[in-house]
C-alpha cells in the first residue's frame, strides 16, 4: 500500500519517501542575497525528506522582493548554492531550487528606489516588512509587452544556473500572488493585449516561462507550483476552476516533472470564501504528471491523500521547520517539537537550525 514512507520515482529521480520539504521563505541569506553556510546547515538537517525544495530564489534584481532572500542570477549566488547542494547530496538528499519573480509584491525602499512591476497598475493588499516598519504596497508599474521576453529569459538563465549549482531540478513559483500568478488571475490582470483578457492570454506568461525553463534543462526536471484557492495579497479570480484547469491541462501537454498544488489554508476555509475546497481531488484527473500537494497536512492526512490516489507526494512546511527529522518522527509516531512563529523570519540560527532531532 502506498503511503508517505513508500519510495517514489520522480521522473527518474529516486525518492526514498514521499515527504517533501515545502519551499518556505526564511530570510537567512546575506544582505546582498547570497546563500550562506547556515542555510546549508538547515537543508542538510532536513535531508531525510524525499525531496527538498528551497525557499523562493530570485531570478534577477528586478525580481527581488524579500529582505535577505537568496538569488541565483550572480556567480557568487551560484557558488553559494553549490556549497549547499554538495552538502545535501553528501548527506543523501535531493534538492530542487524554486525560482521566482515577486512582481508587484515588493517596495522601492528595498530595491534602490526601483518601483515594483506587475501586469496592471493595481497594488497588492496587505503590507510589506521593512526595517523601518510595515508599509503599504505601492501601485506597481504596468509591464510593457516588450519587456516580458527579457523576464522569461531570466527564468531560463536561472534554470541553467541552478543546474550549474548542482540542483536536481527547478520549480517555478507560480503561486501565492507573485508575478506569474498575477498575470494568470483576472483580479490582478486587467490588460487588453496578448497577455490579458482571455484565460489563454492570461496563462501565456506562466506557460512561456515553463517552456523556457524546459528548454534550459529538460521537462522532467521542471516543476510548477500553483495555488488555486489562495487569496494572499488580494489575489482572486472570477472562475478559478476554469483558469487553473486550463493551466494544469496545458502543463500536462508539456510533460513537466510535477505539478505542486496548494490546498486552501484554515483561514480561507473559515472565511467561507474558498473557491475550490478539495484542490488535489479536483485537479488530479486533469494531469498525468506527478502531483505534489501542500497545506494543512499531518501524517494521517498525508497517508490518506496518497492512498486515495489524489496525490503522489506531500510537501510539509511548518512541521519541517520545527522537526528536521520529520520522516523519522512520523515513522515512530514520536512527539513533534512546537514551532515558534516569531522566528520563522529573521537572522541567525535561533528558530532555524536549533530545533532538536530525536537523537538529541
Amino acid at each position: 500500500m502506498k503511503d508517505l514512507f513508500s519510495s517514489f520515482d520522480l521522473q527518474g529521480l529516486s525518492l526514498p519517501n514521499r515527504m517533501v520539504l515545502s519551499p518556505m521563505t526564511r530570510t537567512r541569506a546575506t544582505e546582498d542575497d547570497v546563500p550562506t553556510d547556515l542555510m546549508g546547515d538547515y537543508y542538510v538537517q532536513r535531508a531525510s525528506a524525499g525531496l527538498l525544495i528551497t525557499e523562493c530564489t530570485q531570478v534577477s534584481d528586478q525580481a527581488h522582493g524579500i529582505i535577505r532572500a537568496p538569488g541565483i542570477h550572480r556567480q557568487d549566488q551560484i557558488d553559494g548554492w553549490r556549497k549547499i547542494t554538495e552538502r545535501v547530496h553528501a548527506a543523501g538528499g535531493r534538492i530542487y531550487c524554486q525560482i521566482w519573480h515577486c512582481g508587484r509584491v515588493a517596495h522601492p525602499d528595498m530595491r534602490g528606489g526601483a518601483e515594483p512591476v506587475g501586469p496592471s497598475p493595481l497594488a497588492a493588499t496587505g503590507d510589506f516588512y521593512l526595517p523601518r516598519g510595515r508599509v503599504d504596497f505601492p501601485v506597481p508599474r504596468q509591464l510593457d509587452a516588450s519587456e516580458i521576453p527579457a523576464i522569461i529569459a531570466c527564468f531560463s538563465t536561472a534554470t541553467r544556473n541552478a543546474r550549474e549549482a548542482g540542483f536536481d531540478g527547478v520549480e517555478l513559483h507560480g503561486a501565492n500572488g507573485y508575478l506569474q500568478d498575477q498575470f494568470l488571475r483576472d483580479g490582478s490582470n486587467k490588460r487588453n493585449d496578448d497577455y490579458g483578457g482571455s484565460v489563454e492570454n492570461r496563462a501565456r506568461l506562466i506557460l512561456e516561462t515553463t517552456q523556457a525553463m524546459i528548454e534550459a534543462w529538460s521537462a522532467d526536471r521542471v516543476g510548477v507550483r500553483l495555488s488555486p484557492s489562495s487569496a494572499l495579497y488580494g489575489m482572486e479570480d472570477s472562475n478559478p476552476l476554469a483558469t487553473f484547469g486550463y493551466v494544469v491541462r496545458a502543463l500536462d501537454t508539456m510533460r513537466i516533472g510535477y505539478v505542486h498544488l496548494c490546498e486552501p489554508n484554515a483561514k480561507m476555509l473559515d472565511s467561507g470564501r474558498t473557491p475550490i475546497v478539495n484542490v488535489a481531488e479536483t485537479f488530479r484527473p486533469l494531469t498525468s504528471a506527478p502531483l505534489m500537494i501542500n497545506t494543512g497536512f499531518d501524517k494521517l492526512k498525508g497517508n490518506a491523500v496518497i492512498a486515495d490516489g489524489h496525490a503522489d507526494l506531500v510537501s510539509f512546511g511548518v512541521p519541517f521547520i520545527a522537526n528536521p527529522d520529520l520522516p523519522e518522527r512520523f515513522r515512530r509516531d514520536a512527539p513533534l517539537n512546537k514551532p515558534d512563529p516569531s522566528t520563522f523570519y529573521g537572522e541567525g540560527p535561533r528558530g532555524y537550525t536549533d530545533y532538536p532531532a530525536l537523537s538529541q
